[in-house]
């Protein structure tokens, strides 16, 4: 009875999805609860990093993110508030770990008008936390891209494990760039599939 007081009827309907889900291991409940937020959690993310291609990539990975911890989701507030506390984090490392891709160094150069000479130099190097955040994510697609047809290994392992552009991509394939993002966007696809848990093989 608290439960209906406190949340609507959608929250209700998804406690009652994630009960099917978790308990029952309903895989079409998963899946509705993925079509009914995709779009939502997609535009949201594309708010915050402003590139299409990044917004596909980050929504999929909050969704890995919330169907691996499903199980410990409590009922203390409504599902779409936690999986959109997942998406927002996930963007949010996303972007500061693109922030600090580059270091200043403070030097003594000066140049020939006498103002100070900034260097930046990139960092190669990842802090405990984005180490953390590299793991985690490719744990997370390593659930599934090896249920993908080889084609799209490759390219998935190149995007998500080795986080080249599609640009290098093109580059590593010898491929157009338009083929790179067609084939990339069909593996996702494809990963969604998987990630509602709707195909074991493919």
């Amino acid at each position: 009875m608290e439960l209906k007081k406190q949340f609507s009827d959608k929250a209700l309907e998804d406690f009652k999805l994630i009960d099917q889900a978790v308990k029952e291991g309903n895989e079409q409940a998963f899946a509705s609860l993925m079509e009914r937020y995709k779009r939502p959690v997609y535009h949201m993310v594309l708010k915050m990093v402003r590139n299409v291609d990044d917004a596909e990539d980050l929504t999929i990975e909050a969704f890995a993110k919330s169907f691996k911890n499903l199980h410990k989701f409590k009922k203390d507030f409504t599902f779409s508030t936690w999986l959109f506390r997942i998406a927002t984090n996930n963007a949010i490392d996303f972007i500061r770990k693109k922030r600090l891709d580059t270091m200043s160094l403070d030097t003594s150069f000066t140049d020939d008008n006498g103002e100070a000479v900034g260097i930046d130099v990139e960092d190669k190097n990842l802090n405990p936390q984005e180490e953390a955040i590299k793991s985690q994510k490719i744990e997370l697609i390593q659930m599934f891209v090896t249920k993908l047809p080889a084609k799209y290994q490759r390219l998935v392992r190149l995007r998500y494990f080795d986080e080249l552009s599609y640009e290098e991509i093109a580059t590593e394939l010898d491929a157009p760039l338009g083929t790179v993002k067609a084939q990339l966007h069909r593996a996702r696809e494809l990963m969604y599939d998987l990630v509602k848990n709707k195909k074991e093989h493919i």
